[in-house]
């Protein structure tokens, strides 16, 4: 009975002989994924992954997604697609208003030749104001959402952000029928103020589900989906906006947004160990790669801002992220005015134009994931240098291809050199986009808020810039506008071949007056971020070799009371002194 107790600590409201017993995967009710084993407790559909001593919750589409074949993925693999799709989702969100707005307050001819007349009566101001106001709300949340994912599971936080923002997108069409500006302004910001916590949230799953040499690997494939978005959102929005009406792309993406976190709340948890499927060998990969991890959350007062202030690793990062965020951002807001005003192309033909430097891009930061983590794994080219490498390397190309747009007259030669100047940006990715999780882990979330907020600068100035640049005289504005581009990535390659790194800083490990208990396990705690070293074991909890061992003795005893009649409430009830310390523990 104590060993019972000890493995499964729950207590169940009937006798375990007459109203539940545990299955395997082989019987009808459990669950497994690789060679593993999931237990299930029949009465109340409660799964007891691998004896260790938590209770986990399955859910119907976790299961069918378990039973499906297609789906027979590594569980951190399956969260980097999920993380994906969110991305490609929201930054897809951020192409409807530039792609619907030529339609709503501008004459047009349809593909079908029929003339339409603008609703909306926008002055150049208000429409810039438009095209800003959901950075306001962006901007506030970046830091704050780094204490977030550092405090509360970062996979809830991060299907809150794309959810709200994909159902607050529902109600963009009726504020814009309503002329009512100050309702346009409010969900926008209120957009930015959820998605502000998108990246940040990334940062802090990636903390416990990515070991250190898949870390290029796995972010990359996750933010992969902010690319893709642009892929898919500037031809999709334009072709809806096109050929059914400007406010189709709003309806279709709130509605997968939507869609997409029933799937996302059921398939992710914070921590490898909490997941009810995974497989032994894949969460043993994970926890012994990555190490102990600090049970502490960081405050702020425990946060070193002034080292974090004074670190040129640090800033090395949040100006890569502001040249490149400004280049984006840019590119996302008004491609399609470019390509009209400059190229003389039609929205509904160059939508799909649009989209081929992004799915380029998509491509290169795939690709440059994996060769990066190739090198650092087989010791070819330490963190620092594939980190310098990648970024400058990058940046370099966008900043020389970027001039050559500046002065391109053909529409072949601008689209051309535009391709090649976002492809090569896709390199960076593997350089300042990760760097956060090689200098300081256990703030990692905070950095990337602080880079994306310093970043997200870019996405209000770049507005007003543009049509000041352009007001007057549009081909020579835009040649302006790429001009200081290509500057703007120019002063990103030298700052960061300079202070970049890819070692952990001294600051970035907790204070001894911050880890107050000691993990069970003997061997020396190591940071995160090291391999080869001990697994992570929850406090209070058993080791998984303790727990092996009592697994054998286990079996007998239990057959014994099963074939009595039951556990006995007596016994039950009262658990051995050790079990229940254990479990209170925990």
């Amino acid at each position: 009975n104590n060993i019972y107790y000890s493995i499964f600590a729950k207590k169940p409201e009937e006798p375990v002989s007459e109203h539940s017993r545990l299955r395997d995967e082989n019987g009808t009710n459990g669950t497994t994924n690789g060679s593993s084993k999931v237990e299930k407790l029949e009465m109340d559909d409660t799964y007891a992954y691998d004896r260790s001593g938590m209770d986990v919750h399955s859910n119907p589409v976790l299961k069918f997604v378990d039973r499906s074949n297609c789906c027979d993925w590594k569980k951190r693999w399956q969260l980097a697609i999920l993380a994906n799709l969110g991305f490609l989702i929201v930054f897809g969100i951020r192409c409807n208003f530039g792609a619907a707005k030529n339609h709503m307050y501008r004459n047009y001819t349809d593909p079908e030749g029929h003339k339409h007349v603008h609703e909306f009566n926008w002055t150049q101001n208000e429409l810039s104001v438009m095209e800003s106001s959901f950075f306001y709300g962006y901007l506030v949340t970046q830091v704050p959402a780094g204490f977030l994912a550092a405090k509360f599971p970062p996979n809830k936080l991060f299907g809150l952000a794309i959810t709200c923002g994909s159902a607050l997108n529902l109600f963009l069409p009726y504020a814009f029928k309503s002329r009512n500006d100050y309702a346009v302004a409010i969900i926008q910001i209120m957009q930015g103020l959820v998605q502000g916590v998108a990246y940040p949230s990334v940062h802090g799953i990636w903390r416990y589900w990515a070991p250190p040499l898949e870390r290029s690997k796995l972010a990359t494939t996750a933010f992969t989906g902010s690319y893709a978005g642009a892929v898919l959102g500037l031809p999709v929005s334009a072709f809806l906006v096109s050929y059914v009406n400007w406010s189709a792309p709003f309806y279709l993406y709130g509605v997968m947004g939507v869609i997409w976190s029933v799937f996302w709340f059921s398939l992710t948890f914070e921590k490898p160990a909490y997941h009810p499927s995974i497989s032994n060998e894949e969460k043993n990969h994970i926890e012994t790669a990555i190490g102990h991890i600090s049970q502490t959350h960081p405050t702020l007062k425990s946060v070193p801002w002034k080292e974090i202030l004074q670190s040129k690793p640090v800033w090395a990062i949040i100006v890569a992220n502001f040249a490149r965020s400004w280049t984006f951002y840019l590119l996302l807001q008004n491609q399609l005015t470019y390509m009209r005003d400059v190229l003389d192309m039609k929205i509904n033909n160059s939508g799909l134009v649009a989209a081929i430097p992004h799915l380029v891009m998509g491509g290169v930061v795939l690709a440059g994931g994996q060769f990066a983590d190739y090198l650092r794994s087989n010791k070819i080219l330490s963190t620092t240098a594939v980190r310098k490498i990648f970024n400058c390397g990058g940046f370099g190309g966008e900043a020389f291809f970027m001039l050559l747009v500046a002065y391109s007259k053909s529409e072949f030669w601008a689209i051309l050199f535009l391709i090649l100047a976002v492809g090569s940006s896709g390199f960076a990715i593997s350089g300042y986009n990760v760097n956060h999780l090689d200098i300081a882990p256990r703030y990692a979330a905070i950095l990337m808020g602080m880079s994306n907020g310093i970043g997200t600068l870019a996405g209000l100035i770049c507005p007003f810039v543009t049509e000041k640049f352009t007001a007057h005289s549009p081909k020579h504005g835009w040649t302006s506008v790429f001009l200081l581009a290509s500057l703007i990535h120019f002063t990103g390659v030298t700052f960061y071949a300079f202070f970049a790194s890819g070692e952990l800083q001294d600051w970035a490990e907790p204070k001894d007056e911050e880890e107050p208990v000691k993990p069970h396990n003997t061997a020396k705690p190591v940071g995160y971020g090291t391999s080869g070293q001990d697994t992570n074991v929850l406090q209070g909890m058993q080791q998984p070799q303790q727990i092996q061992q009592v697994s054998s003795r286990f079996a007998a005893p239990a057959a014994t009371a099963a074939s009595m009649g039951g556990w006995g409430d007596e016994a039950w009830n009262q658990p051995s002194a050790a079990a229940n310390q254990n479990y209170q523990a925990y």
